[in-house]
């Protein structure tokens, strides 16, 4: 029964690894631990609906579990001219006889197992993925919140503009990668649909129970239509969308860190076990991490337009193209947007703010001009005039090589608005309008809120996956007593 009935012939070696890859023994360990979580759950719901009987279910989960348990080493060599689940099929046939192990795909197909396959992965990522997001946030805020009184210049068009925080400014990036992880939380949350049922693309004609498996599976719902089920991967191409926003937002991080560390800023020091050297010059220190971070941006961009791609204009049914293909890419993206998240922790944990430079360079750099034109609109004067006086003071300042406007402008103008000594902690701590910095405390604390909301998202869903997996484990185990009767579930679910 190695054929299909059908076909007799065989792909070629070079073929065979062109289309499946080559099958190492981690790769068939890793495929097949997949495939059977679904078997096991899609067995208990085949025999609770007398479709097979219950000593071939005993034989099958026991040699699925064996087989599981040893990481399927006994498949790894084995040839697999159709696949690794045609061959991990087989293999079930040859050990337990055609009677038991010919009925394992009873009432599903390879599109609707590949596609469930496809759901937990992607879940299973999600869940890791969220797990290190937040723990990125949690060091951004918590190095926002200790250096959220170091004073530092913030640049427009790489020109210093106004004083702001360097513990501002992480909260600002932390912010931002919140909402990024949000969208990606709600673009996987689609994945909570099972697409087990589906079969090979119009349901089936046998009284399966979709409910029984998403449940035992830990889906929360089961799919209402085949066609979509099988035909549609726009959930894991939502969730490299937005994952390739969030490592967009990463790799502006990264550019600003790596500017801000070089000798000719010194704002930020990495410690030596953050950096690399020159093979040829002596002197370097390279933040080469940030480069890293920087890259991967372009890795999941280049992911999404790929599986966009290869998407696009396939047939609305099950497709390699989709399936399979554009998958691979997804996945791809993804691994370069955890990698991207993994080195940002500590990139962002070991980057120390040298303060001194830092405040040096927001009173040098003329930060405070904007502060200045706004004390004398408060005085009366109206903002372009004011504009214009404190430019002119800049322009005389900058002509005469100084860096401070005492003695530029209007005579005795700074002290009659009360800004003579214009400190620059001050300066910072009035801009407490329009989400300024002086105003820290309230978006800190929403930030705080929104990492609690996803660390409880991520929390609930991997308590209940586990709850569905002590249910299937229970299951099974009920199956495997010779002397249990399999439970009767009704017709009406």
């Amino acid at each position: 029964m190695s054929g299909t009935g059908r076909l007799l012939g065989e792909l070629g070696v070079r073929t065979r690894r062109i289309v499946y890859g080559d099958m190492l023994p981690a790769a068939v360990a890793a495929e097949l631990a997949l495939t059977a979580r679904v078997d096991r759950a899609h067995v208990v719901m085949l025999v609770e609906r007398g479709l097979i009987s219950s000593d071939a279910a005993r034989q099958l989960l026991t040699c699925v579990q064996e087989l599981a348990a040893d990481r399927f080493r006994v498949l790894a060599s084995r040839p697999a001219p159709r696949g690794v689940y045609l061959m991990y099929e087989q293999y079930l046939i040859e050990h337990l006889g055609p009677h038991v192990g010919g009925v394992l795909h009873t009432g599903r197909s390879r599109n609707d197992l590949n596609a469930t396959i496809t759901a937990l992965r992607f879940r299973d990522w999600t869940l890791a993925f969220s797990e290190q997001a937040a723990r990125l946030e949690a060091v951004l805020l918590s190095r926002a919140r200790a250096h959220q009184a170091v004073p530092m210049p913030i640049h427009t068009h790489f020109q210093a503009a106004m004083p702001v925080t360097y513990g501002y400014y992480l909260l600002g990036v932390a912010v931002a990668v919140a909402r990024e992880v949000a969208a990606i939380q709600a673009a996987a949350a689609a994945l909570d649909v099972c697409p087990l049922g589906a079969a090979a693309v119009a349901g089936t004609d046998l009284p399966i129970d979709p409910a029984r498996t998403a449940e035992l599976l830990g889906f929360s719902a089961t799919t209402t239509h085949a066609l979509d089920a099988l035909a549609s991967r726009d959930v894991p191409l939502r969730m490299l969308a937005s994952a390739a926003s969030l490592v967009i937002t990463l790799s502006r991080f990264a550019m600003d860190l790596q500017l801000w560390s070089s000798a000719e800023f010194g704002f930020v020091y990495f410690p030596d076990r953050l950096v690399g050297g020159s093979s040829a010059m002596p002197q370097k220190r390279n933040a080469f991490l940030l480069e890293h971070v920087k890259a991967k941006a372009g890795i999941a961009l280049g992911a999404w337009t790929a599986a966009a791609s290869t998407m696009k204009s396939a047939p609305f049914t099950n497709s390699i193209e989709v399936g399979t293909e554009a998958v691979a890419e997804v996945r791809r993206g993804l691994h370069a947007v955890d990698e991207a998240v993994q080195l940002c922790q500590v990139l962002t944990s070991g980057a120390v703010p040298v303060a001194d430079r830092m405040r040096e360079r927001a009173e040098k750099g003329f930060t405070a001009a904007i502060s200045i034109a706004n004390r004398l609109v408060q005085h009366g004067m109206p903002f372009r005039a004011a504009h214009h006086m404190v430019g002119e003071a800049v322009r005389e300042a900058v002509e005469a090589g100084a860096t401070s406007l005492a003695g530029f402008g209007p005579p005795g103008w700074l002290d009659e608005i009360g800004l003579a000594d214009l400190d620059i902690a001050a300066l910072v701590a009035a801009h407490r309008h329009g989400g300024g910095p002086g105003a820290f405390t309230l978006p800190y604390g929403h930030a705080v809120a929104e990492w609690v909301r996803q660390r409880d998202w991520h929390l609930g869903r991997r308590q209940s996956i586990a709850q569905a997996e002590m249910a299937l484990v229970d299951a099974v185990r009920g199956l495997c007593r010779r002397d249990t009767p399999p439970a009767s579930r009704g017709e009406d679910r």
